[in-house]
């Protein structure tokens, strides 16, 4: 059994990591992804040789550091953890971490530790609106993970639109790579950040680098704007523009032509593991529900940490920041001995309140609703129309789950990760926790040969045979050794991954 289990190779899981092992932890790293890095550094496979592999990214060098340190630690990638539980080991009490692991052929595999970190990050928060399901139209974050995993631009022509600062690195990364940006919309205004800009030099640098090469390229920018409609016979050709009122009702329209829309609107926690064990959420800054943390990173549940955006969206450095803290905090728990860190608790708090700021100086207001035809699909799984919804509402539904079994609104594959904030908004609500028993979608098959195993693992605990130890997992999928990139060791004289102490 392992001291501790991290889920999510993003900033936050990664130097969480290096932070506990440094302490003396047995640590085992999952994620879901064949490389590591999360969303914020996704790159290019080895194979594609890329010259200048930190060219698409902001502050590629902590990864770089980060990933040399876990160079020879026991990352576990390609493995979609679908669920996690209470269990016990040997007597001791434990978490069972279940992942599927391969990307064809996938395995049942279960990890179990001491403790459980949960490092899932955010995924996008995408609005409906008429011709967000045609070929061509996709998320911001879905385009720049194009651009970062694959070097491919999402399309000749990109329209860049939604609301967050998160609009201007997609922007700028595709113009740079050789899109047409055709033009970046903010549907919102940024009104109330300068405040939060003013005491944070580093943040003005940023957003001002990411304007500079929009402005080189002579990509227009709007606030005001949104993207009200796309259109298409068989896939994207074109976009509606309008001008926004204050709440976001449409005024003043006009065409663009393009063959790539991408749209954010912000982000969602994933939650799912928390809410699983049965750690307190609460409403975040946007609604969002996000994990309840105490300094230490523990998530209420003795034995569950949370780390990076699960606790509220706040970027990456926030959650590479609140990583290191949970990585610490796990050590000391289990006894081992770690050093007070007040600088890393005072600069959580600083970037925390700058997320904070961000999010307040984009909300979405309610407008968009006024967007939306009868035909407008909200659920795209179930192929669910807004005119279905509004029935829904019309026959006494009073909250999306109310929607939800009257109209079948987030009951299909991606089970409401798509259009669970609309329909919530919709039904006058903010989002609730994802009551999901299963965080990723489990062939039956699957899932009852996890169970055959848990049976078998309860009657005879054999580390050669048991194909749910560690032991086995180690000979079926085999652990993913880390060099990402190669980087020399930092000033300090560790073999990477600067302790921010």
């Amino acid at each position: 059994m392992r001291d501790l289990a991290i889920v999510g190779g993003g900033p936050a899981g990664m130097a969480a990591a290096v932070a506990a092992s440094r302490a003396g932890l047995d640590v085992v790293l999952i994620d879901s992804q064949p490389r590591l890095g999360g969303q914020y550094f996704r790159h290019a496979p080895a194979g594609f040789r890329a010259r200048r592999p930190g060219a698409l990214h902001h502050g590629f060098g902590r990864f770089a550091r980060l990933a040399a340190a876990l160079r020879d630690a026991d990352v576990r990638l390609g493995h979609r953890v679908w669920a996690v539980e209470r269990a016990r080991d040997d007597g001791e009490e434990a978490f069972a971490v279940h992942c599927l692991a391969g990307a064809r052929e996938e395995r049942p595999v279960t990890v179990r530790a001491r403790r459980l970190l949960i490092a899932t990050g955010a995924h996008d928060r995408p609005l409906p609106f008429p011709g967000w399901d045609l070929p061509g139209v996709l998320t911001a974050g879905g385009a720049q993970a194009l651009l970062k995993g694959d070097l491919v631009v999402a399309g000749r022509t990109v329209v860049v639109a939604g609301t967050g600062p998160f609009l201007l690195p997609v922007a700028a990364g595709l113009a740079e790579a050789g899109a047409r940006v055709a033009g970046v919309f903010e549907a919102g205004g940024g009104y109330g950040l300068a405040s939060a800009l003013a005491a944070d030099p580093a943040k003005i640098a940023e957003g001002a680098g990411y304007a500079l090469r929009l402005a080189r390229r002579r990509v227009p920018y709007a606030v005001r704007h949104a993207v009200v409609e796309a259109h298409g016979a068989d896939r994207l050709t074109h976009v509606t523009v309008a001008r926004l009122g204050r709440d976001w009702a449409p005024g003043e329209r006009r065409t663009i032509a393009c063959d790539a829309l991408a749209v954010g609107y912000g982000f969602v926690p994933q939650i799912d593991l928390a809410v699983q064990l049965g750690c307190p959420t609460r409403a975040g800054r946007d609604g969002e529900p996000v994990v309840v943390v105490d300094a230490g990173m523990r998530a209420g549940v003795p034995g569950v940490y949370a780390a990076g955006e699960p606790t509220g969206v706040g970027g990456a450095e926030l959650a590479e920041v609140e990583g290191w803290i949970a990585g610490r905090a796990a050590a000391a728990d289990l006894g081992r001995p770690v050093r007070p860190a007040p600088a890393l608790a005072r600069r959580r708090s600083r970037l925390a309140a700058f997320g904070a700021a961000v999010l307040d100086a984009y909300p979405v207001q309610d407008g968009w609703k006024g967007w939306l035809r009868g035909d407008t699909l909200v659920c795209r799984c179930e192929e669910v129309p807004y005119a279905r919804v509004r029935e829904a509402l019309e026959l006494g539904a009073a909250d999306a789950r109310s929607v939800k079994l009257l109209s079948r609104a987030g009951m299909g594959w991606c089970q409401g990760r798509i259009c669970g904030h609309a329909v919530a908004r919709l039904a006058g609500e903010e989002p609730p926790p994802p009551r999901r028993p299963l965080a990723q979608p489990v062939r039956l098959g699957d899932l009852a040969a996890c169970l055959a195993a848990d049976t078998a693992t309860d009657r005879a605990r054999d580390p050669m045979t048991d194909p749910m130890t560690d032991t086995a997992t180690d000979a079926v999928a085999g652990p993913a050794r880390g060099p990402v990139t190669e980087t020399a060791s930092d000033p300090a004289g560790h073999p990477g991954g600067e302790d921010p102490r």
